[in-house]
């Protein structure tokens, strides 16, 4: 199964992606309904420093509300062994305490992904997950979940916040496990219940 391959899928599985996608396009749509000063595009710097391409807009719903759809992607390998590859969308609902883009807010997320992962060195082991098994092996597959996450937005200047979000929840993991990073030898297939944290940002934020 290719990085990007849904071929394999199963029909529920196609349809939870199918959902994140479509749901992603609608809030992308009404973007074109929004005036001025009502939506931000953003940048997580977190996700820059490990060489993955991300973007997130934010639209205002209400005066303490705003829909948030962020999207990440890396496609290429680290080097000829680690792999690091996957995307990743996640749309939030967001409310803030004092008005909207400014100070603290919770949010509720959803999260569709794909990942490529093998040869990732670690002894990482949290909330019954074991990380370490990336040491020697290759997975791939796709997950879905969701979680509840806190965030504050510090104004730096009219146009530009810093926003700092930490999240934590759920994700199904459906998967195939390979005999090394740089081949393709199937060993294995599983499911796994990943509860623990599901965002970490630290968002560079364009208000418009």
């Amino acid at each position: 199964m290719s990085f990007l391959d849904t071929t394999k899928l199963n029909k529920t599985m196609k349809r939870k992606l199918s959902f994140c996608l479509l749901f992603a396009l609608a809030f992308l749509g009404g973007l074109s309904r929004a005036s001025a000063q009502d939506w931000a595009v953003k940048t997580n710097v977190v996700y820059d420093a490990t060489a993955t391409a991300n973007l997130g807009v934010e639209i205002g719903l209400a005066q303490k509300w705003t829909l948030d759809v962020s999207g990440n992607l890396n496609a290429w390998s680290k080097n000829d062994k680690t792999k690091w590859k996957h995307w990743l969308i996640q749309p939030e609902a967001r409310y803030w305490f004092c008005d909207r883009f400014s100070r603290h807010f919770v949010g509720v997320h959803a999260i569709g992904a794909a990942f490529n992962l093998g040869s990732i060195q670690n002894n990482i082991s949290f909330l019954g997950t074991d990380f370490s098994v990336l040491t020697s092996k290759r997975y791939q597959g796709y997950a879905f979940g969701g979680g509840v996450a806190y965030g504050y937005a510090f104004a730096l200047s009219k146009y530009i916040n810093l926003e700092l979000e930490a999240g934590f929840g759920y994700l199904y993991l459906d998967y195939e496990t390979f005999k090394c990073s740089d081949c393709g030898k199937k060993i294995g297939e599983g499911t796994h219940h990943y509860v623990g944290p599901t965002k970490a940002a630290l968002n560079l934020v364009f208000l418009f």
